[in-house]
């Protein structure tokens, strides 16, 4: 199978080029030339995560890959479960934080890593990437000691909590941090620079493990299917009704590998994108004006994203009809209904980060007593010790992968947000 270029439609990769360029000409993301619809879901359903994921994941890598490959590949990077837990009678949780990094990313940033490396033929990789949070632990423990790879990871100084930079900044080696005088945007930014820099990219061996990279989003296609298959083994169908997803939106990843999904013929009825007062995608939908507003900085820090990266891929599916468009739609939560909604899950018995209460408050909004309702729990309470401690009063213990980094010294360099010393950056290390 070929991908192709949104923005440049005569440029057309493999799978593995898709993976080792990660954007294509003129920034432009790659998107599948086709979505094959999957005529086994029951049988695929039955299967375990890894068995079936392979089965998912092949049509679109089969060209690069053969069938043993990608079980091997998705076997090291899938070795761990997504959860769902009960909340209430119709509404569950996805829980995607019990990878390395206690973070959905994990799922993306370890197929991938194992996908580049299978891929390099030992050439040497620069991985550039930005991260509003979970993104920068997820891929620096995915390629942290694999050989021919370096990592460089940009963050805004100051606008993630300290665990979540002390889980990836602390690792050194291969693994480089810049702290960005900035926010998530400007890091971004500086991303799509460096690849719009055609002679620094070819010398550097630039790539990128943001989820603009299209093996990112394939990873994260499987735990919606794991999700149903749980869903399905805990009900009967007379019980289940439809199902929802409400999920939560930063750069909109997790939503596009959800639609990725439905588009296979997995049966999900609609879509929910949960945003936190970056509200650029609810407005868009609703008024048809993409007006992003300076960022904002919220509890639910990993969300904190203007400007979208994958929202092209989510209106091509949308404006192509390989998606309905009544299958999504997107609301915006504040800071105050976020930590009330914390509280609330609490009095449930669940204890639950920003993100994921974002989610929950969204779905409360817009799912009905005949739906059957599942949020995505996308990072461990932990992360947000502080945070979460202070809003529901009570102490929160460490789970180890955050104890063991918690003393470690923080060894990022700061930077301004200025693209020539970037470059100079890259280039001296190269």
């Amino acid at each position: 199978m070929k991908f192709y270029n949104l923005k440049e439609n005569d440029e057309k990769v493999s799978f593995a080029g898709a993976v080792r360029q990660g954007l294509g000409k003129n920034q432009g993301l790659f998107f599948p030339e086709e979505i094959p619809a999957l005529d086994n879901i029951q049988e695929l359903l039955a299967l375990p995560l890894v068995e079936r994921s392979v089965k998912v994941l092949y049509p679109f890598v089969k060209d690069d890959l053969s069938e043993s490959e990608l079980k091997e590949i998705v076997t090291a990077a899938f070795n761990f479960p997504a959860l769902l837990q009960p909340i209430t009678e119709d509404r569950a949780i996805l829980e995607l934080f019990h990878g390395p990094t206690l973070a959905f990313k994990d799922f993306g940033a370890r197929f991938m890593a194992q996908c580049l490396q299978k891929f390099s033929k030992e050439k040497k990789i620069t991985i550039l990437t930005a991260t509003s949070g979970d993104t920068g632990a997820a891929v620096a423990h995915a390629f942290h000691g694999l050989d021919n790879i370096r990592v460089v990871i940009m963050y805004p100084k100051g606008k993630i909590s300290l665990l979540q930079e002390k889980m990836f900044t602390t690792l050194g080696g291969n693994i480089e941090t810049l702290a960005i005088d900035g926010d998530f945007d400007d890091c971004q930014a500086l991303v799509k620079q460096a690849f719009d820099d055609k002679a620094l990219a070819a010398e550097i061996g630039l790539n990128s493990a943001n989820s603009i990279n299209i093996s990112r989003l394939l990873a994260q296609i499987c735990y919606y299917f794991e999700a149903v298959a749980q869903l399905s083994r805990q009900k009967s169908k007379s019980q289940l009704g439809d199902v929802v997803f409400s999920i939560p939106s930063g750069n909109f990843g997790n939503l596009t590998a959800g639609l990725f999904a439905k588009a296979l013929g997995l049966p999900i009825k609609r879509f929910i994108a949960a945003t936190n007062e970056n509200d650029t995608v609810p407005r868009y939908l609703e008024t048809g004006d993409w007006s992003p507003n300076e960022t904002v900085a919220t509890m639910s820090n990993a969300m904190d994203v203007s400007n979208p990266n994958n929202w092209p891929r989510v209106e091509h599916m949308l404006k192509a009809g390989i998606i309905e468009e009544a299958a999504v739609s997107s609301v915006s939560v504040g800071e105050e209904q976020t930590q009330s909604t914390m509280l609330q899950l609490n009095k449930l018995g669940y204890i639950c980060e920003p993100h994921a209460a974002v989610a929950y408050k969204a779905m409360q909004y817009g799912v009905t007593e005949q739906e059957f309702g599942v949020f995505l729990g996308t990072a461990h309470p932990a992360k947000f010790k502080e945070v979460v401690e202070s809003i529901l009063g009570q102490p929160l213990g460490l789970p180890k992968e955050l104890a063991d980094c918690a003393g470690e010294k923080i060894l990022s360099s700061d930077m301004t947000p200025d693209f020539a010393l970037l470059r100079e950056y890259l280039l001296k290390g190269n």
